[in-house]
């Protein structure tokens, strides 16, 4: 019996050469791309029976000129890439990947917390400067440094990643309060404005809804300490990225760190990148390696899944 034919259309993210396909060969034919662009979308799924993809845009008018298409896997937990009503209608089933990464996301979290508290990418460069060259005393800092023994943590969305930075930040000390849509067993949880108000630092760990786009905006922003800091590790677009620019050029707060901006690659006009003491990183920190070895295998078993008519992960129900 011949294998299905599918077509990975983004894989370059998952697999940049050191996470092969094997489990994903045993079950289907695959043709792979580092890149498609929307125009060679249509000829490269030609009469595939599924396609994987992470970033690649797909519509309505696009699923329509592939009639043999019956399966949309994800390459990630975000889905805002795919028309899920117009899928469903098609009757094109859709699967993501959920939890595969929720240690490197909790760990860059913590990177930017420990970043802040030393300004270390700062004092890096001053010392390559040559300020510590030229300086009269065997030491110097630039910024105040600080514990995080003792200081609080705001967590905002208390899913999986949630749950890991609270780890990692109990292990450093600090106290930590939890905003959720629903109250969480064995933490403190206070209101958003409450979580705001009192936190040094605040992590986003929310997805990209309804009710939390755009939630960061001045009025929230201008609840925080001015010595505070704001991690996003979520979606770019829960933050009004003009509203953060303003408040650290203006010094309403302390300082921000982003791996995920509204737009991505974004443009040159992005507010944040002329911003005041603000850390950005290129969505990177579901790349580990242990975090796209464990995708692959998620993204096998939901492909091996559906094959065996017991579909897991479903969006289109």
């Amino acid at each position: 019996m011949s294998k299905q034919k599918v077509v990975i259309l983004d894989g370059y993210n998952l697999n940049p050469g050191d996470n092969p396909w094997t489990d994903i060969e045993s079950i289907c034919d695959i043709t792979v791309y580092d890149r498609t662009s929307k125009n060679e979308i249509i000829e490269r799924v030609g009469d595939a029976w599924g396609i994987l993809l992470s970033k690649t845009l797909m519509t309505k008018e696009t699923m329509q000129k592939l009639p043999n298409l019956k399966y949309i896997g994800i390459l990630a937990t975000g889905f805002n890439m795919i028309d899920i009503p117009a899928a469903k209608e098609l009757g094109i089933t859709v699967t993501n990947v959920r939890g595969y990464g929720p240690q490197s996301v909790a760990q860059l979290a913590m990177a930017f917390i420990l970043s802040f508290s030393f300004r270390i990418p700062e004092h890096n460069a001053a010392v390559h400067n040559g300020d510590w060259c030229k300086s009269p005393d065997f030491s110097f800092a630039n910024y105040p440094l600080m514990e995080l023994e003792g200081k609080t943590l705001g967590i905002f969305g208390f899913g999986d990643i949630g749950k890991e930075t609270h780890k990692f930040a109990s292990a450093f000390g600090m106290n930590v309060l939890v905003c959720s849509r629903t109250k969480k067993e064995g933490v403190t949880n206070v209101s958003k404005e409450e979580l705001f108000s009192k936190s040094d630092f605040i992590s986003m760990s929310a997805p990209l809804n309804d009710d939390t786009k755009g939630i960061i905006n001045k009025e929230l922003l201008s609840k925080m300490k001015k010595t505070a800091f704001i991690i996003n590790t979520s979606r770019g677009a829960v933050i009004v990225e003009e509203d953060l620019a303003y408040a650290l050029n203006n010094n309403i707060i302390a300082g921000a760190a982003v791996d995920v901006l509204s737009v991505e690659p974004p443009s040159e006009s992005n507010p944040l990148l002329s911003a005041k003491n603000c850390y950005i990183t290129p969505h990177f920190a579901g790349l580990t390696f242990e975090a796209r070895v464990r995708l692959t295998r998620m993204v096998y078993d939901n492909m091996k899944a559906f094959m065996d008519n017991k579909a897991i992960n479903v969006l289109t129900v």
